[in-house]
């Protein structure tokens, strides 16, 4: 089987709900990162054989398959196709796996995996919401409610279950999710997304121009009194706004590359695909999924936790990555060195990608040399990527 190359990453810096980001159509947003991708690994987009778009929330400005009109927006030829792809907070994850296995299937020698998420413009879960609302129906059925009962799938709720379930307190989840701001506020300061980022022209409220180019949700300075001020989203809980992901707006791509792709596009490779997996688990609890996947993984790929240099673990909410680090027996120091999504955001359909795009910068700036990637998805899923710097 033919190898799959990461030749170049990108992504957009996080904008808050309502923020920076706010003004740009998520099209639009997704096309400048698609152009920015294929800039920098120096290639022609019309070598460009597919783009496959991660979309957690596919609906409205996000709808009618987003992939293949970012394309068209990023002024790819008309040759150059698109597709969505949606497993909720993984889609541009398994977007990644969708382009990478059809590239060592050796069907096709240059991909785009990407992902796209407004969260401001098409705040979450909209598309079956508004279905909802106009007499159209939800995704539970009378075989769901058979098998799960009446309750709603809810990842609030799972959050809660995962955090009793492994004996944390909210002081534990608090001081994690101030670990998160402090080591994204350095990793920002010291330029270390810089060669992930792509900076984009906003405009402020006063109608001047800048360029947006830090992740809008780093709370520098921020303490633990500030954290545990905020209200638990449940009454007696321990999850709040503060140990969970931030909503945000942004966009991330990768292409991916056989050998033949490489010389074609004169790109280097910056990292080549050494697993992908996916797996499902309890889909009440939801979050915790990314536990038996990482120990999948790792034994159909021939591995222990000790061979991985560094580990990207999504922060859906604090107990998910916590959880995850008393399962595995894996060293924190490894762990979203940089921060995660408690900090930078959690884009939803983009995450996947941009996790991505950290994790193989980090690979070079560290000299690591294997990194692992998982995140839980809505459903009881997880995927797992491990990676391998050339």
């Amino acid at each position: 089987m033919a190898d799959a190359y990461i030749a170049a990453i990108a992504r957009s810096a996080g904008g808050r709900r309502g923020g920076r980001m706010a003004g740009w159509h998520p099209t639009d947003l997704a096309g400048a990162i698609l152009r920015a991708v294929v800039d920098r690994a120096g290639a022609d987009p019309a070598l460009v054989e597919d783009v496959i778009m991660g979309c957690a929330c596919p609906g409205g400005e996000q709808g009618a398959n987003i992939g293949r009109y970012a394309a068209l927006a990023a002024g790819f030829p008309d040759t150059v196709p698109g597709t969505t792809v949606d497993r909720q907070c993984g889609s541009s994850q398994q977007a990644l796996h969708f382009a990478a296995a059809t590239v060592m299937a050796g069907l096709q020698d240059v991909v785009i995996a990407a992902g796209v998420e407004s969260m401001t413009r098409v705040p979450m879960g909209l598309p079956w919401t508004l279905a909802a609302k106009h007499g159209f129906g939800t995704y539970r059925s009378p075989g769901l409610d058979t098998r799960f009962g009446p309750e709603p799938f809810s990842q609030f709720s799972g959050a809660e279950m995962l955090a009793g379930k492994y004996g944390m307190d909210r002081e534990t989840l608090d001081r994690f999710a101030l670990e998160s701001h402090d080591k994204a506020a350095a990793a920002a300061d010291a330029g270390r997304f810089a060669d992930e980022i792509v900076p984009l022209a906003i405009t402020l409220e006063d109608g001047t121009t800048a360029m947006h180019d830090r992740d809008e949700g780093i709370r520098p300075g921020s303490t633990l009194e500030k954290i545990g001020s905020v209200k638990t989203l449940q009454e007696g809980g321990r999850i709040t706004a503060a140990n969970a992901s931030q909503i945000c707006d942004g966009a991330a791509a990768l292409l991916v590359c056989s050998e033949a792709g490489l010389k074609a596009t004169g790109a280097t490779p910056l990292a080549r695909i050494h697993h992908m997996s996916v797996l499902g688990g309890d889909a009440r609890i939801m979050l915790d999924t990314p536990i038996a996947a990482t120990a999948r993984a790792l034994a159909k790929a021939g591995m222990t936790i000790d061979d991985i240099d560094l580990y990207e673990v999504n922060e859906a909410f604090a107990p998910v990555p916590l959880a995850w680090l008393q399962e595995t027996g894996a060293d924190p120091a490894k762990l979203n060195i940089n921060g995660g999504a408690i900090a930078l955001g959690h884009p939803l359909g983009a995450s996947g990608a941009k996790l991505m795009a950290t994790l193989i910068s980090a690979l070079h700036q560290t000299g690591g040399r294997y990194g692992l990637q998982t995140m839980c998805e809505a459903g009881g899923m997880a995927n797992v990527t491990i990676v391998e710097r050339p």
